[in-house]
């Protein structure tokens, strides 16, 4: 039987589903696949679905086991829920501010002068990380500074990544390795040409001052997390940080 195209595998890699071979498989595909990389990163909300899963499951044992299709489905259609009611949430959020320019910039000023909040989720992964546990490394070998902020959660521990002098363009992920071996992936993004946390005066004078932020969770508890890796996902090292 053939196999289906990469892009269906997105949610099945992001429960775990796929064995070696196939998750090798999908990490090359994603690699060169903005589409897949952006949905995968919407699959990550799935880690509090997985911890209700568990509540739920009177037989620990069946989590450890390769989730048959129908559980699949059916945790698929709660993330998708969940996105569907997200972008409902964005669509008014516009139609709001839509409503605040034609009403003139005197009302906008108003309403915003008390409080302005930041939507962007880098800085949502900002403030997210100065609120955790943090701990850090530099690799001496690639220099690439990483910094974890970690935060206990019922469903398992909340990471925040701060990323420093690494150019692009790279695509990575951050892998929390238990005290058990087992390893699960927090979050993958894409490093740009331009990089993150490197001084001005690269190739073009384009490299970027700011470092990265971004978060994402492991089921792991916090006291079962021996260390963190940050890789491409052709598998090179970037750095590893103990906890």
């Amino acid at each position: 039987m053939n196999r289906p195209a990469p892009h269906m595998d997105v949610g099945a890699y992001a429960l775990g589903a796929l064995d070696r071979e196939e998750a090798a498989r999908f990490e090359e595909h994603l690699a060169d696949c903005p589409g897949c990389a952006a949905e995968l990163d919407d699959l990550l909300g799935l880690t509090p679905l997985l911890a209700d899963l568990k509540e739920a499951t009177p037989d620990p044992g069946a989590l450890t086991a390769r989730p048959g299709p129908g559980l699949l489905e059916g945790l698929l259609g709660r993330a998708a829920a969940v996105r569907r009611a997200q972008r409902v949430r964005r669509w008014c959020l516009a139609a709001a501010a839509a409503v605040l320019v034609v009403a003139g910039p005197l009302v906008g000023a108003a309403l915003t002068a008390h409080h302005e909040p930041d939507h962007s989720s880098a800085s949502a992964a900002k403030q997210m990380y100065e609120e955790g546990e943090k701990y850090g490394a530099v690799d001496p070998a690639t220099k690439a500074d990483v910094t974890v902020s970690l935060e206990d959660k019922p469903w398992g521990t909340h990471v925040a990544l701060r990323l420093a002098h690494v150019k692009g363009p790279l695509t990575c992920d951050l892998v929390a390795v238990g005290r058990n071996g087992q390893r699960q992936t927090v979050t993958t993004w894409a490093v740009p040409a331009a990089g993150y946390g490197l001084d001005e005066g690269g190739k073009g004078g384009k490299w970027s001052k700011e470092p990265l932020y971004t978060h994402g969770g492991a089921a792991f508890p916090r006291s079962d997390i021996d260390h963190f890796e940050v890789r491409t996902l052709d598998g090179k090292l970037l750095a590893s940080v103990k906890v």
